[in-house]
C-alpha cells in the first residue's frame, strides 16, 4: 500500500490563539489516532500585536521583546514555523525600518519560520536583510486572473495562496495540478464570492493598522453583527468541505489554511475538529481540548491572583 501523502495545514491566531494551538499540537502528539491520516501543521499564522507590517486583519497593542520570543517558542519547540502576516497593502519603503517589526523578524531569524507577504517594497527588503524566510504570496493581492496567477507561482515563492475565488474554478484548479504542491487553499472563508469591497476592506485593514485607528469599522454589505459559527459559515458558498479536500488532496494540493483571525474561539475550535480530526474521534477530542484549556486558563487566573 503507497504511503499516506502528507498534507499541512496551516492555522490562524498566532498570539491570540496561542494557548488553543498549543493544546491541539499535543493533542495531535499524544492521540495520533484520532486524527486524519498524513495530517501535520505546517505553520500558524498572524501578528505580534502593533506590528505594522500586519495586514488583512488589524492587530492592536504592543509586545515586549520576552514576550515575543515566548510566542516564537510556542511553536518552533515542535518544530512548527510561526508565520508572520506582513501583507499591510499600504506599506511604503520607509515602513521598511520600522524598529518593532524589524525586532520581531530579528527574534524568529532561525530558517525556520515563514512571511506571507503583499507589497514588492517589503518583499524586496525581506529577501535582501532576513533570506532564511520562506515566503508566501497572500491572498490579499485579490490575484483573481488566471494568467497573473499562473506567472505568480513561477516566481519564487514557498507557497502562493490561492484566492478564494478561484477554489472551485475547475479550468484554473485544473492548470494549477502540475504545481499544486506549491499552492495554499482557504478552506473555510467566511466572506462571499465575488465580494465588490473585499480588496477595500483589505486596504482600511491595512489604514487601521498603520495608523493605529481603531475607531471606526468597515461597512460591507456581506457583515453580520450575529457572532460568528462555524455552522454559519459552513453554508456559506466559499466553504469546503473535508469530501472536496479529499478530492484536491487525490490532485496533487497538500497546502491548506483555516481561517480564524479576529474570529471567536469556538468558531477556531470547530473548524480544527471538522477538518483535522476522524469524524468518530471529534467528541473525544473536543472533550479532551476544552478541559484542558479550562484547566490551563484556570490556573493562570490562579497565578494572577497571587
Amino acid at each position: 500500500m503507497a504511503e499516506k501523502k502528507e498534507v499541512f495545514w496551516h492555522l490562524p491566531g498566532l498570539c491570540y490563539f496561542r494557548l488553543l494551538n498549543q493544546i491541539l499540537i499535543n493533542t495531535m502528539k499524544d492521540y495520533p489516532d484520532k486524527f486524519r491520516d498524513g495530517y501535520k501543521i505546517g505553520s500558524v499564522y498572524g501578528t505580534i500585536p502593533g506590528a505594522i507590517w500586519n495586514g488583512g486583519r488589524a492587530v492592536f497593542g504592543i509586545s515586549n521583546k520576552a514576550d515575543i520570543e515566548r510566542v516564537i517558542h510556542t511553536y518552533n519547540q515542535y518544530g512548527i514555523p510561526a508565520r508572520f502576516t506582513w501583507s499591510n497593502s499600504l506599506l511604503e519603503e520607509k515602513h521598511c525600518y520600522d524598529t518593532y517589526c524589524n525586532m520581531i523578524m530579528k527574534l524568529a531569524d532561525n530558517g525556520l519560520n515563514q512571511a506571507i507577504v503583499n507589497r514588492p517594497c517589503l518583499e524586496e527588503y525581506i529577501r535582501k536583510n532576513y533570506p532564511s524566510y520562506k515566503l508566501i504570496s497572500s491572498t490579499t493581492k485579490r490575484m483573481t486572473d488566471p494568467k497573473e496567477l499562473s506567472e505568480e507561482v513561477l516566481k519564487d515563492y514557498f507557497l502562493v495562496v490561492l484566492d478564494y475565488d478561484l477554489n472551485r474554478n475547475e479550468e484554473v484548479i485544473k492548470s494549477l495540478e502540475p504545481v499544486a504542491g506549491k499552492i495554499e487553499i482557504l478552506v473555510n472563508e467566511i466572506c462571499f464570492p465575488g465580494c465588490p469591497k473585499r480588496a477595500e476592506h483589505y486596504r482600511d485593514e491595512s489604514r487601521s493598522q498603520l495608523e493605529f485607528d481603531n475607531r471606526t469599522e468597515f461597512q460591507c454589505p456581506n457583515n453580520s453583527r450575529d457572532r460568528r459559527t462555524f455552522e454559519e459559515c459552513m453554508k456559506r458558498p466559499a466553504f469546503m468541505s473535508t469530501e472536496e479536500v479529499d478530492r484536491y488532496i487525490e490532485r496533487g494540493f497538500n497546502n491548506f489554511k483555516i481561517v480564524g483571525r479576529g474570529l471567536p474561539q469556538q468558531f477556531v475550535l470547530d473548524s480544527y475538529l471538522y477538518f483535522l480530526v476522524k469524524d468518530e474521534a471529534r467528541d473525544f477530542v473536543r472533550k479532551h481540548i476544552v478541559g484542558t484549556l479550562e484547566s490551563l486558563q484556570a490556573q493562570q487566573r490562579a497565578a494572577m491572583r497571587r
